[in-house]
């Protein structure tokens, strides 16, 4: 979706380690095979929502080691993408929500062994899963994203809840807007553009920060969506060049109208 190809820089100077990564995810991930429900819960699920975001209490990372662990796994699965050929990514990732969905269920699965090798991970970092929950075993089960507006009431588990939302959606009823600064990002919050004159109106990208698979940078990464003619690309440029891209509409600046700002998933609002 943006028209500009900025984000290859870095592939030439990739480390050693990245470089001996072997990738083969799968065209349409399935279940994971070693993925079994966890006990059953001691207590009922905490259907209350404090904030009026849409989402029960029970959804959100309320620990701060759970919300670690889902942006590390959420970027590091994001920008692993970003290795990949455009013709070798999971056929579900076509556009930038599709790269969000992806990176956001993933994060919050067991990785188990059995896990890495579906999904070809030859060295997955030494990070702990979410302890929370595990996809797809929730009280909503698979549909993580909130797809209609206003606080939760108990009936939007069947209703208000799909696994498939736009990026319009994602950002409306699935994430919360934090600023119009970049420098308030943390890894793991998404960046909302409005390019009305585009087919696909509103754009996602994932900040990233330091890069997991080389040192140094301040990464962003997308999939730009269809373009020219062909499936698009993951790009991922450096937040600086960015910042001073030649077309002023993709600058994440607070005087850029088309910039919506920095929002972050409403599973990661902080409470302890």
């Amino acid at each position: 979706m943006l028209p500009q190809r900025i984000g290859w820089v870095g592939v030439l100077a990739l480390t050693g380690v990245a470089l001996a990564w072997r990738w083969s995810i799968p065209a349409a991930p399935g279940r994971i095979a070693a993925e079994t429900a966890p006990a059953a819960e001691t207590s009922a699920p905490d259907w209350s929502d404090v904030d009026g975001d849409g989402f029960p209490a029970f959804l959100a990372l309320d620990v701060a080691h759970d919300r670690r662990s889902f942006r590390r796994w959420f970027t590091f699965l994001a920008e692993a993408l970003y290795y990949r050929p455009p013709g070798a990514l999971p056929r579900e990732v076509t556009d930038c929500a599709a790269l969000l969905r992806f990176a956001y269920r993933e994060a919050l699965r067991e990785h188990t062994g059995a896990w890495a090798a579906e999904l070809g991970l030859d060295a997955p970092p030494p990070e702990a899963s979410v302890e929370k929950y595990r996809y797809p075993f929730t009280p909503l089960g698979a549909g993580l994203f909130r797809i209609t507006p206003g606080p939760f009431a108990r009936g939007d588990e069947t209703t208000a809840f799909a696994q498939f939302a736009d990026a319009d959606k994602l950002r409306r009823h699935n994430a919360h807007f934090l600023s119009r600064r970049l420098d308030r990002a943390q890894p793991g919050d998404l960046l909302f553009y409005r390019q009305l004159e585009q087919d696909l109106p509103f754009h996602a990208m994932i900040y990233l920060g330091p890069s997991q698979f080389e040192p140094g940078g301040n990464w962003i990464v997308y999939h730009t969506g269809p373009l020219d003619g062909g499936p698009g690309e993951i790009r991922r440029p450096e937040a600086g060049q960015l910042l001073h891209h030649p077309s002023p509409r993709w600058r994440p600046l607070a005087g850029n109208p088309n910039f919506l700002g920095v929002y972050r998933w409403n599973i990661l609002r902080e409470s302890d």
